[in-house]
């Protein structure tokens, strides 16, 4: 088992004001029908309301504190405005306490900034990206994440994602520079079947244990083979290599390289 250093958090407490509760549907639908198996469980929590937009155009603030959020993978801050409004943002990578972040056009490319696509220089790491205009940051948002600005080109800057996809996105869309925090999140082991359950996820049964009549992989004496030509899922839906993005998606034009 291993866990994430939490050194670098400072706070123990989230502000309140910024905090709600979400109610748990343990994977149900409005009729209390299970649709997300593996759902339920967990120890509670509060969600942090992060702004992802950062509206306020040439406002420097100061990063109070560094906390965990366990609705996200990433490290959250807390900044203070000169106004005094406080709002949590996405942690980067390298982001400490007492350092100053700001938004808007002619910003210094400094980590934590954001600013406009079309003010950083090809190279340049960036993450919670804009795919809209004035919709918040959508690309880019997990724990380790970046996407690297490779071309601007009218009206456009190409983006290479973790994926390895080449996107194109408008370059009057907003995006905060540097990766993400928390990039080790990917090297946690989660080590025992309880502490999965303390995080929501119920156990997951092979479709090869259960009987006929609960999957297409079912029955047997001892370990016997898949017994179906193609991979499928419980409900004998063909799994594995099958396409699943419509062909006619309205952001195909915006794609220059697919993903691996």
């Amino acid at each position: 088992m291993s866990v994430v250093e939490y050194g670098v958090l400072t706070a123990a407490e989230p502000i309140k004001r910024l905090t709600m509760k979400l109610p748990k549907h343990s994977g149900r639908n409005s009729q209390g029908r299970i649709t997300m198996r593996h759902q339920g469980g967990g120890n509670p929590k509060l969600y942090r309301m992060v702004d992802f937009n950062q509206n306020k155009v040439n406002a420097p603030a100061r990063i109070l504190t560094l906390e965990y959020d366990p609705y996200r993978t990433a490290f959250i801050a807390s900044i203070l405005y000169t106004d005094g409004e406080r709002s949590y943002i996405l942690a980067s990578r390298n982001m400490k306490v007492g350092d100053s972040v700001v938004v808007g056009e002619g910003v210094p490319l400094k980590e934590g900034n954001r600013t406009l696509l079309k003010k950083i220089p090809v190279g340049y790491l960036v993450h919670n990206v804009e795919l809209k205009k004035g919709r918040g940051g959508q690309l880019a948002r997990g724990a380790g994440s970046y996407a690297e600005i490779v071309a601007h080109d009218n009206g456009f800057t190409q983006l290479k994602l973790a994926s390895g996809e080449i996107r194109s996105v408008s370059w009057d869309n907003f995006a905060s520079l540097g990766q993400v925090s928390n990039p080790d999140h990917n090297l946690v082991s989660i080590g025992k079947a309880g502490r999965s359950r303390w995080m929501g996820t119920r156990p997951t049964v092979r479709g090869s244990a259960m009987n006929p009549r609960d999957h297409p992989y079912g029955g047997g004496e001892g370990r016997a083979q898949r017994g179906t030509k193609r991979p499928k899922t419980k409900w004998g839906k063909i799994t594995g290599g099958r396409k699943t993005r419509k062909k006619k998606k309205y952001s195909n034009q915006l794609i220059i390289k697919r993903r691996k």
